[in-house]
Parts: structure tokens; C-alpha cells; sequence
């Protein structure tokens, strides 16, 4: 169903971990450091990369760095640590989900499925029949907004014809905003559309992840001001 790279240093996780996703019919790649898992992920990018935060030649978090420069791939972050502060540099990064251990592999195979659900790279095994067909289709069509092009079907951000890349949360927020121009969005509306129930962030993850996407489309555009702050209030997408 997917591709799926593992980078972990603990043997036990990465053998039950690997045999959990190809039970369910994934393809599964498995690397025991960071610097191996990076290269891997830079030269072979995957549906879903699982990265531990604590590992030998370089951590969970500066691979997710370093692959944030050239990649949206939707990335899990695994830690034994249970510190907020962790968990919001994961996300602030760029992360898509976030799993303390111990974990269930029940839990991992969920989370995966909704990462790959929110990114349009996979289906899962409660895939939509005939009768959300109609509302997949219309999730799927190529929004325009002004220089903005979003299609979801290929994940694809166009500014003025120029391509900007993102990542799925970047995507989702974007996606969110664009559909009403001029309509405020709280950051709990933010938060809804972009994660899964079972995942929290707090509104500085919210507002992380605005000022990347902002300095991503600056980088096409330095006069883009297409999202507006609204102190206080949240977000809207100014059509121009």
C-alpha cells in the first residue's frame, strides 16, 4: 500500500515496527542511524518516513530538519522522551505526527494511515465507498485563488505559475484558508483541519508552521501577503 522508511537504533522496535506495516501490506525500509536514514530518504523518498529522535551520527530531529530543506515527505517522530518541549520542536520542524514510546502497534499503524489519508499518498483500509465518492472528488480538484494553485491529487502548491513546496500540514492549512477567502479562521479551525483528532498542538505550532509557509511563497514572491494575521483572532487568506 505504501512505502514506508523506519530509522531507528533499537533492533526490537525496528523488527516488531517492520512487521506490523508489512502485515498490513506495506513496504518497509529500515535504517539503524540518522545520517544513513537521511541519505536514504534524500536518494529514495517514501510515503511515510519514522524517525526515532534519539540516535547515533545524527538525531531524529536534524534529519528532520535537513529534510525539510528539499522534501515534504510526511514524517513520524518516535521518542522515549516525555517533555512538551520535544513535541513542539517535532512539529515545529515540520513534523506530521508525533508517538511517545512504549506505543501499541496498533497506535503506529493508525497514525500511519491517517498521515497517509491527510496526504493523499496511500488509502486505508476504511477507504471511502460510492457514497463519499462525491465529496473525495470535490477534495481532490485543483483550487485556485488568485496566484495561488493548489491540487491536492498531486500535492502540488503553484504561486504565480512557481512551484513552492510544502508539507501536508503546510498544505492542509493553506488548503483550509484559500477555500474562503476573506473568512477568518480561529487556530482551533486551523488545528481541526490539518490533524487528526487524536493529535494536539498548541498555537504556537499553529502559528510555526504560518511563518514557514509565509517564508517559503516569500521566497517565490517577497511582496506575498496572502495570509493575514488577525491578532487574537486567527487567519484569512486575502485573494488578490
Amino acid at each position: 500500500m505504501a512505502k514506508i522508511t523506519l530509522v531507528d537504533d533499537d533492533e526490537n522496535i525496528v523488527t516488531s515496527v517492520s512487521l506490523a506495516l508489512e502485515s498490513h501490506g506495506h513496504a518497509v525500509k529500515a535504517y539503524y542511524d540518522g545520517a544513513s536514514g537521511l541519505a536514504a530518504l534524500e536518494n529514495d523518498p517514501p510515503d511515510v518516513a519514522i524517525l526515532d529522535v534519539k540516535m547515533p551520527r545524527m538525531d531524529g530531529m536534524e534529519v528532520l530538519r535537513r529534510l525539510r530543506r528539499t522534501q515534504d515527505t510526511p514524517v513520524i517522530i518516535l521518542t522515549s522522551k516525555d517533555e512538551e518541549i520535544d513535541e513542539i520542536l517535532g512539529f515545529n520542524l515540520g513534523a506530521d505526527d508525533y508517538i511517545h514510546k512504549p506505543f501499541s502497534q496498533r497506535l503506529l499503524i493508525e497514525r500511519v494511515k491517517a498521515v497517509l489519508r491527510r496526504s493523499g499518498r496511500g488509502e486505508g483500509d476504511d477507504a471511502a465507498g460510492p457514497a463519499s465518492a462525491s465529496a473525495a472528488e470535490v477534495a481532490a480538484r485543483a483550487l485556485k485563488r488568485g496566484k495561488l494553485t493548489l491540487d491536492p491529487a498531486r500535492h502540488e502548491s503553484l504561486w504565480d505559475g512557481k512551484p513552492v513546496k510544502l508539507t501536508v500540514t503546510e498544505f492542509l492549512l493553506l488548503q483550509s484558508l484559500a477555500q474562503r477567502p476573506g473568512f477568518v479562521k480561529s487556530r482551533d479551525n486551523l488545528m481541526d483541519a490539518a490533524y487528526d483528532d487524536q493529535v494536539y498542538v498548541d498555537d504556537r505550532t499553529i502559528d510555526s508552521h504560518i511563518k514557514r509557509m509565509r517564508k517559503k511563497f516569500r521566497e517565490v514572491d517577497p511582496e506575498f501577503d496572502a495570509i493575514e494575521t488577525l491578532y487574537g483572532v486567527g487567519y484569512r487568506y486575502r485573494e488578490s
